[in-house]
């Protein structure tokens, strides 16, 4: 729990002191903390996968043989760099709206001094506090490239998660199978019997992953057909 919470402060800090917003921002954020839950606790039954897994033979050296021969693909380690290539899907769009806030509030600041040159310099026009705090929102009806970079970091996200489900379905899920398999290497002189204890837990921990994926994939992709159609379209 202590390692959720850690990773959820800088996320909910991000998504609220920022002073720039865009359309379903605070979703994507969602998004980040709920899949960084689910993974946490995915990762529970396969904390002890070496020891889950065991064969009919006393010979370590066979057993990991076998175990390596069946989990030849990587689990947590995948599952934590797609997290990392989702989370960096997000803050592409972030870097680019701190972008566009800077350019705005350097012509903010131009504006401003031209206006006091014309005035002849009789004073500083005051800035209200409400006006210095407030939040800048992303007009995206009126600037087509600011569209097509939100459609682009919406498109990294849906190839991030697509990646994510191939990596589930067909790396992680065949080798989670309730039945015995055998085994034979090289260096063992008989095949080996081997059986992985708490299948449907770790089969559960797919399903899960998968899930939240899934919705992340519908929600991109609706949200892409909606900018599409109202953004550029105007429909």
């Amino acid at each position: 729990m202590a390692a959720i919470i850690t990773g959820l402060i800088p996320i909910l800090r991000t998504a609220v002191d920022a002073t720039t917003s865009y359309k379903c921002r605070s979703l994507w954020f969602g998004f980040l903390c709920i899949r960084l839950v689910i993974l946490f606790l995915a990762e529970l039954p396969f904390t002890k996968l070496g020891s889950d897994f065991s064969c009919n033979s006393t010979d370590i050296i066979c057993v990991n043989l076998c175990f390596n021969k069946h989990f030849h693909r990587p689990t947590a380690v995948a599952w934590n760099f797609i997290y990392v290539l989702f989370v960096l899907s997000v803050f592409v769009m972030e870097l680019f709206t701190s972008h566009l806030c800077s350019v705005y509030q350097k012509r903010s600041a131009r504006a401003k001094k031209d206006v006091e040159l014309d005035s002849g310099g009789k004073g500083e026009s005051p800035v209200s506090p409400t006006e210095a705090k407030s939040r800048m929102v992303l007009d995206l009806h009126n600037d087509r490239g600011t569209v097509g970079f939100y459609l682009f970091s919406i498109f990294l996200r849906i190839l991030v998660e697509l990646w994510f489900l191939y990596v589930l379905i067909f790396w992680n899920l065949p080798a989670l199978s309730d039945d015995a398999h055998k085994c034979s290497t090289d260096v063992c002189s008989k095949s080996l019997i081997c059986a992985l204890r708490a299948a449907p837990e770790k089969r559960m921990s797919i399903y899960a992953l998968a899930s939240i994926s899934g919705l992340i994939i519908i929600c991109s992709v609706t949200f892409c057909i909606y900018s599409i159609a109202h953004y550029i379209f105007k429909v």
